[in-house]
């Protein structure tokens, strides 16, 4: 941690943000067009992904030693940009952080779910821990108990968003024969779609094609960074403007660690972030 951290003002100082490689950077994307006089740190932990095929134990052990990093460099706010290790780690990062606020994907996006759909039908795309877990569902039941939520599994979007396959014939035939049961849904038909991956929102093109316009699909990139908006309006935490990313250096606005692979990193997470990253400048680190 470095000395000017240290002294820095609470509000002044960086929001974290975790995932378990770059899909988080959606929501990173997101956060920074909520939030833009905010300055970000964020964690990809590229040497143990994907999580969404290890067990609860193993995701939540591997979550929280990502978020004491962060934690430990005096960040303000933390947010699980990941499904996965949301709904494997969130009571445990309160319960260990105190009255650090801890913000997932999962909570926001459901609650998102429950408010646009009008007949209580909700589809959720997820991983295979994600679907299988049931976070979603129970989420989205918390709030509307006559819900009905059907999870379908989609690991291989998380391969074509990472090799940038997110138009053309392969994508469009994988979206098609992952949303068949969503389309051969008896009636009534789900109305509402949870992107329930962070790597999804770069597929929302091909995925809206595909279940046509009579589906609203819900990102929870956007939902999440609208949460932690609230949050920090709440707690009196929102980093004045005067001290915006316009008027500092880029490096101390937006900083990058990552376990593995800065390099594939750099080059993956561009697409993802919307803006280049430089392999140079991203922290090598070892949780």
């Amino acid at each position: 941690m470095s000395s000017t951290a240290a002294l820095a003002p609470l509000a002044q100082r960086a929001i974290g943000v975790f995932d378990s490689g770059v899909g988080g950077l959606t929501v990173l994307r997101a956060l920074q067009a909520a939030l833009p006089a905010e300055h970000f740190l964020y964690l990809g932990d590229t040497a143990r992904l994907p999580y969404g095929t290890k067990s609860e134990h193993t995701v939540a052990r591997y979550a929280l030693q990502a978020a004491d990093e962060l934690v430990a460099r005096d960040i303000k706010c933390l947010v699980v940009a990941c499904n996965t290790a949301s709904a494997a780690a969130l009571p445990a990062m309160r319960d260990r952080y105190g009255e650090l606020p801890v913000i997932g994907v999962i909570e926001p996006g459901a609650r998102a779910a429950c408010q646009s759909t009008h007949n209580g039908h909700i589809a959720v795309l997820g991983t295979d821990s994600t679907v299988r877990g049931g976070a979603y569902t129970r989420a989205i039941q918390a709030i509307n108990p006559r819900a009905s939520v059907l999870g379908i599994a989609c690991p291989l979007f998380v391969a074509l968003a990472e090799e940038g396959w997110i138009e053309g014939e392969v994508a469009q035939a994988v979206a098609a024969r992952y949303l068949q049961p969503l389309l051969a849904q008896a009636l009534p038909a789900a109305d509402t779609l949870v992107l329930g991956c962070t790597h999804f929102p770069v597929l929302a093109p091909v995925i809206a094609a595909t279940v046509g316009k009579g589906v609203h699909i819900v990102d929870s990139a956007a939902t999440t960074a609208a949460a932690v908006r609230a949050e920090l309006e709440r707690a009196r935490l929102l980093r004045p403007a005067a001290t915006s990313p316009a008027a500092a250096s880029a490096a101390d606005a937006l900083q990058f660690l990552a376990t593995d692979g800065v390099e594939r990193f750099a080059a993956i997470g561009s697409r993802f972030l919307g803006q280049d990253i430089d392999a140079t400048a991203v922290e090598l680190i070892d949780l």
